[in-house]
């Protein structure tokens, strides 16, 4: 459906598509005629095919250019790497911007489908990712979809995809709160959807938007496992040093978790060599071993696992 107005009855609602505040709006017909009641079975075809895996955790962010996929793809490889015994898994639904085929080093792989759904491309033995950016004829081809065609991507994704007994499956969203996490939220509604991982830098334009993206889980009833602070220092490719190029002057993703009452995950530094291991998809977990960086994301990995299954 088509944004909402501000005092719209609901679809549930005896008075839904026929209230003064539905005149004019574009879902007007849908809901007077009770098809916005019937349930999605989009849902049901999710829930069925999620069964199998244990930990389902949304990464989100209020703002772009906070670091979203890299953390995700941080977080993806050190769960595998620490966890050998245990199947890891990231779904890109960022549909206009998937940068997951190349931070994880798979660009230009192909997907194949069976059966049973979609197969995977597999990064290691036990780390899988599938990304709309295995479909494209060309990373550098746009995709031009309005809201309704990139949600039913984002339903095949759920639904068609063959991971298999899976114990994490990391979803990397887009920034904000809009067509692609109302849809990943609906179709997770009947999934056991574990909670929210929030990313954000330090200083306030971008804590900022993380508020509202907190405010959005509260809202939709998502549980918020805790937020990652990105960027917190930066490290001197020369000298090793760290100095902060973000000030958090108003406290930080520290501060704001003490106001909002939700988990604080950690910090993690920028480091130019972090940054380069995304852009040549290698394995920083190799290249970096020993790193502050390693150090960091140990701790924000010991409290994410915390609070799954």
């Amino acid at each position: 459906m088509s944004e909402i107005p501000e005092h719209c009855p609901g679809v549930t609602s005896d008075t839904a598509g026929k209230a003064s505040a539905c005149a004019g709006c574009p879902n007007q017909t849908v809901c007077s005629s009770g098809e916005a009641k019937k349930p999605d079975p989009g849902i049901g075809l999710v829930r069925d095919r999620l069964s199998q895996v244990r930990n389902k955790i949304l990464i989100l962010s209020g703002k772009g250019g906070v670091g979203k996929s890299t953390v995700t793809a941080l977080l993806s490889r050190f769960v595998a790497r620490s966890n050998p015994e245990k199947n890891v898994a990231v779904l890109d639904i960022d549909i206009c911007g998937p940068s997951q085929p190349r931070v994880l080093g798979v660009l230009g792989e192909q997907v194949h489908q069976s059966g049973s759904g979609w197969s995977p491309v597999y990064v290691e033995d036990n780390l899988s990712v599938m990304s709309i950016g295995f479909l494209l004829g060309s990373p550098d081809d746009a995709v031009i979809w309005r809201g309704p065609k990139k949600n039913g991507m984002i339903r095949q994704f759920l639904s068609e995809v063959d991971w298999g007994s899976l114990d994490y499956l990391f979803i990397d969203t887009p920034p904000g709160t809009s067509d692609e996490h109302l849809s990943a939220v609906t179709y997770l509604s009947e999934a056991d959807l574990t909670g929210a991982i929030l990313v954000t830098t330090p200083q306030e334009v971008a804590l900022l938007d993380v508020r509202k993206e907190i405010d959005f889980c509260f809202k939709v009833k998502i549980k918020v496992l805790g937020v990652v602070e990105n960027m917190s220092t930066f490290v001197c490719p020369t000298c090793r040093k760290s100095s902060e190029i973000f000030p958090a002057s108003t406290g930080g993703a520290r501060r704001m978790c003490e106001e909002l009452g939700v988990p604080f995950l950690g910090g993690l530094p920028l480091d130019p060599a972090l940054a380069k291991c995304c852009d040549d998809g290698e394995d920083f977990l190799a290249v970096l071993e020993g790193s502050r960086v390693v150090d960091d994301l140990k701790d924000v990995v010991t409290g994410v696992l915390k609070c799954c299954k």
